[in-house]
Protein backbone atom coordinates (compact mmCIF):
# COMPACT_ATOMS: atom_id res chain seq x y z
CA UNK A 1 0.00 0.00 0.00
CA UNK A 2 1.47 3.33 -1.07
CA UNK A 3 1.80 6.17 1.43
CA UNK A 4 1.55 8.78 -1.30
CA UNK A 5 -1.53 11.02 -1.17
CA UNK A 6 -4.22 10.60 -3.78
CA UNK A 7 -3.79 12.92 -6.78
CA UNK A 8 -5.75 16.15 -6.60
CA UNK A 9 -8.11 16.64 -9.56
CA UNK A 10 -8.01 19.58 -11.95
CA UNK A 11 -11.22 21.25 -13.13
CA UNK A 12 -10.81 23.29 -16.33
CA UNK A 13 -13.84 25.53 -16.84
CA UNK A 14 -14.84 27.15 -20.13
CA UNK A 15 -18.09 28.69 -21.35
CA UNK A 16 -18.56 27.80 -25.00
CA UNK A 17 -18.82 24.60 -26.96
CA UNK A 18 -16.12 25.77 -29.35
CA UNK A 19 -13.77 26.35 -26.40
CA UNK A 20 -14.45 22.87 -25.03
CA UNK A 21 -13.91 21.39 -28.49
CA UNK A 22 -10.51 23.09 -28.72
CA UNK A 23 -9.46 21.82 -25.31
CA UNK A 24 -10.75 18.27 -25.68
CA UNK A 25 -9.30 17.95 -29.13
CA UNK A 26 -5.78 17.75 -27.66
CA UNK A 27 -6.56 16.10 -24.33
CA UNK A 28 -4.20 13.36 -23.18
CA UNK A 29 -3.03 11.75 -19.97
CA UNK A 30 -2.23 14.40 -17.38
CA UNK A 31 0.74 13.91 -15.03
CA UNK A 32 -0.84 15.59 -12.01
CA UNK A 33 -4.08 13.66 -11.59
CA UNK A 34 -7.54 13.39 -13.15
CA UNK A 35 -8.72 16.29 -15.33
CA UNK A 36 -12.30 17.39 -16.03
CA UNK A 37 -13.18 19.92 -18.75
CA UNK A 38 -16.45 21.60 -17.79
CA UNK A 39 -18.56 23.68 -20.15
CA UNK A 40 -20.34 26.15 -17.86
CA UNK A 41 -22.43 28.11 -20.33
CA UNK A 42 -22.08 31.82 -21.02
CA UNK A 43 -22.16 34.56 -18.43
CA UNK A 44 -21.21 34.93 -14.77
CA UNK A 45 -24.42 33.42 -13.39
CA UNK A 46 -24.14 30.23 -15.44
CA UNK A 47 -20.41 29.94 -14.70
CA UNK A 48 -20.84 30.39 -10.97
CA UNK A 49 -23.66 27.87 -10.73
CA UNK A 50 -21.93 25.24 -12.85
CA UNK A 51 -18.66 25.44 -10.95
CA UNK A 52 -20.35 25.39 -7.55
CA UNK A 53 -22.37 22.35 -8.56
CA UNK A 54 -19.30 20.53 -9.90
CA UNK A 55 -17.28 21.16 -6.74
CA UNK A 56 -19.96 19.82 -4.42
CA UNK A 57 -19.49 16.30 -5.79
CA UNK A 58 -16.98 14.04 -4.04
CA UNK A 59 -14.84 13.58 -7.15
CA UNK A 60 -14.00 17.30 -7.48
CA UNK A 61 -14.42 18.61 -3.94
CA UNK A 62 -10.68 19.38 -3.58
CA UNK A 63 -9.97 20.14 -7.23
CA UNK A 64 -7.72 22.91 -8.41
CA UNK A 65 -9.68 25.17 -10.78
CA UNK A 66 -8.51 26.90 -13.93
CA UNK A 67 -10.78 29.15 -15.98
CA UNK A 68 -10.01 29.42 -19.67
CA UNK A 69 -11.44 30.31 -23.07
CA UNK A 70 -11.54 33.50 -25.08
CA UNK A 71 -11.42 37.10 -23.87
CA UNK A 72 -11.44 40.70 -25.03
CA UNK A 73 -8.06 42.38 -24.89
CA UNK A 74 -8.19 45.91 -23.51
CA UNK A 75 -4.69 47.29 -24.13
CA UNK A 76 -3.50 48.82 -27.40
CA UNK A 77 -1.13 46.51 -29.23
CA UNK A 78 -2.89 43.29 -28.26
CA UNK A 79 -3.68 40.86 -31.07
CA UNK A 80 -5.99 37.87 -31.54
CA UNK A 81 -4.12 34.79 -30.39
CA UNK A 82 -2.23 36.58 -27.62
CA UNK A 83 -2.49 34.90 -24.22
CA UNK A 84 -3.55 36.48 -20.93
CA UNK A 85 -2.46 34.98 -17.61
CA UNK A 86 -4.46 36.59 -14.83
CA UNK A 87 -2.65 37.77 -11.72
CA UNK A 88 -6.11 38.18 -10.22
CA UNK A 89 -9.71 38.14 -11.40
CA UNK A 90 -12.13 40.92 -10.48
CA UNK A 91 -15.81 41.71 -10.58
CA UNK A 92 -18.12 43.90 -8.47
CA UNK A 93 -18.16 41.23 -5.75
CA UNK A 94 -14.40 41.35 -5.20
CA UNK A 95 -11.10 39.98 -6.45
CA UNK A 96 -9.46 36.55 -6.32
CA UNK A 97 -5.65 36.16 -6.52
CA UNK A 98 -4.32 33.52 -8.87
CA UNK A 99 -1.68 30.92 -8.06
CA UNK A 100 1.34 29.94 -10.11
CA UNK A 101 1.27 32.86 -12.56
CA UNK A 102 4.99 32.78 -13.34
CA UNK A 103 4.89 29.04 -13.92
CA UNK A 104 1.96 29.37 -16.29
CA UNK A 105 3.70 32.09 -18.28
CA UNK A 106 6.82 29.95 -18.62
CA UNK A 107 4.88 26.86 -19.68
CA UNK A 108 2.68 28.77 -22.14
CA UNK A 109 5.73 30.25 -23.83
CA UNK A 110 6.96 26.69 -24.24
CA UNK A 111 3.60 25.31 -25.41
CA UNK A 112 2.77 28.12 -27.84
CA UNK A 113 6.09 29.57 -28.99
CA UNK A 114 5.93 32.93 -30.73
CA UNK A 115 2.74 34.06 -29.01
CA UNK A 116 2.79 37.06 -26.69
CA UNK A 117 1.78 36.33 -23.10
CA UNK A 118 0.35 39.23 -21.07
CA UNK A 119 -0.05 39.26 -17.30
CA UNK A 120 -2.28 41.46 -15.16
CA UNK A 121 -5.79 41.71 -13.73
CA UNK A 122 -8.65 40.09 -15.65
CA UNK A 123 -11.98 41.79 -15.14
CA UNK A 124 -15.43 40.25 -15.29
CA UNK A 125 -18.37 41.55 -17.31
CA UNK A 126 -21.99 40.46 -17.61
CA UNK A 127 -22.01 41.10 -21.37
CA UNK A 128 -19.69 40.97 -24.37
CA UNK A 129 -17.34 43.96 -24.15
CA UNK A 130 -17.52 46.32 -27.12
CA UNK A 131 -15.01 48.85 -28.39
CA UNK A 132 -16.36 51.93 -26.64
CA UNK A 133 -16.14 50.15 -23.25
CA UNK A 134 -12.48 49.18 -23.47
CA UNK A 135 -10.87 52.50 -22.36
CA UNK A 136 -12.92 52.64 -19.15
CA UNK A 137 -12.08 49.04 -18.26
CA UNK A 138 -8.41 49.58 -19.09
CA UNK A 139 -8.38 52.60 -16.78
CA UNK A 140 -9.21 50.29 -13.85
CA UNK A 141 -5.89 48.50 -14.41
CA UNK A 142 -7.37 45.44 -16.09
CA UNK A 143 -5.71 44.16 -19.26
CA UNK A 144 -8.52 41.90 -20.49
CA UNK A 145 -12.18 41.12 -19.86
CA UNK A 146 -14.45 38.11 -20.12
CA UNK A 147 -17.79 37.03 -18.70
CA UNK A 148 -16.90 33.90 -16.74
CA UNK A 149 -13.43 33.86 -15.18
CA UNK A 150 -14.15 36.07 -12.18
CA UNK A 151 -17.36 34.20 -11.34
CA UNK A 152 -15.63 30.85 -11.83
CA UNK A 153 -12.76 31.62 -9.48
CA UNK A 154 -14.92 33.33 -6.87
CA UNK A 155 -17.26 30.33 -6.78
CA UNK A 156 -14.27 27.99 -6.57
CA UNK A 157 -12.69 29.64 -3.54
CA UNK A 158 -16.04 30.01 -1.82
CA UNK A 159 -16.49 26.25 -2.15
CA UNK A 160 -13.19 25.64 -0.33
CA UNK A 161 -9.54 26.66 -0.22
CA UNK A 162 -7.79 25.58 -3.43
CA UNK A 163 -5.35 26.83 -6.09
CA UNK A 164 -7.08 28.78 -8.86
CA UNK A 165 -5.92 30.41 -12.08
CA UNK A 166 -7.26 31.94 -15.26
CA UNK A 167 -5.71 31.81 -18.72
CA UNK A 168 -7.51 33.38 -21.65
CA UNK A 169 -6.79 33.72 -25.35
CA UNK A 170 -7.46 37.14 -26.86
CA UNK A 171 -10.13 36.84 -29.52
CA UNK A 172 -10.50 40.55 -30.17
CA UNK A 173 -8.62 43.69 -29.18
CA UNK A 174 -8.81 47.47 -29.63
CA UNK A 175 -7.48 47.34 -33.19
CA UNK A 176 -9.02 43.94 -34.01
CA UNK A 177 -12.63 43.95 -32.89
CA UNK A 178 -14.64 40.80 -33.51
CA UNK A 179 -18.21 41.28 -34.66
CA UNK A 180 -19.44 37.80 -33.75
CA UNK A 181 -17.90 35.02 -31.70
CA UNK A 182 -19.02 32.59 -34.39
CA UNK A 183 -16.34 33.86 -36.75
CA UNK A 184 -13.80 32.05 -34.56
CA UNK A 185 -14.90 28.93 -36.40
CA UNK A 186 -13.77 30.52 -39.63
CA UNK A 187 -10.13 30.06 -38.64
CA UNK A 188 -9.24 32.93 -36.29
CA UNK A 189 -5.94 32.31 -34.56
CA UNK A 190 -7.42 32.28 -31.06
CA UNK A 191 -8.98 28.88 -31.63
CA UNK A 192 -5.70 27.37 -32.80
CA UNK A 193 -3.88 28.78 -29.79
CA UNK A 194 -6.47 27.44 -27.35
CA UNK A 195 -5.94 23.95 -28.81
CA UNK A 196 -2.28 24.07 -27.72
CA UNK A 197 -2.46 25.26 -24.11
CA UNK A 198 -3.32 22.03 -22.27
CA UNK A 199 0.29 20.98 -21.64
CA UNK A 200 0.85 24.25 -19.77
CA UNK A 201 -2.27 23.66 -17.68
CA UNK A 202 -1.10 20.15 -16.83
CA UNK A 203 2.30 21.41 -15.70
CA UNK A 204 0.66 24.09 -13.54
CA UNK A 205 -1.48 21.42 -11.94
CA UNK A 206 1.42 19.02 -11.39
CA UNK A 207 3.77 21.62 -9.94
CA UNK A 208 1.49 23.16 -7.35
CA UNK A 209 1.82 22.19 -3.72
CA UNK A 210 -1.82 21.40 -3.18
CA UNK A 211 -3.06 21.43 0.43
CA UNK A 212 -4.41 18.18 1.78
CA UNK A 213 -6.89 17.97 4.63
Amino acid sequence: MSGRPAPVPLLIACALGIERSALRGRQHAAPGGPVTVLRTGMGPVAAGRSVTRALTGPALREAAVLATGFCAGLAPGMHPGDLVVAEETRDPRGSVPCAGTELLVRELVRAVPGRTVHTGPLTGSDHVVRGHERPALLATGAIAADMESAATLLSAVRAGERPVAAVRVVVDAPEHELVRIGTVRGGISAFRVLRRVLPAFYQWHRSLLLPRR
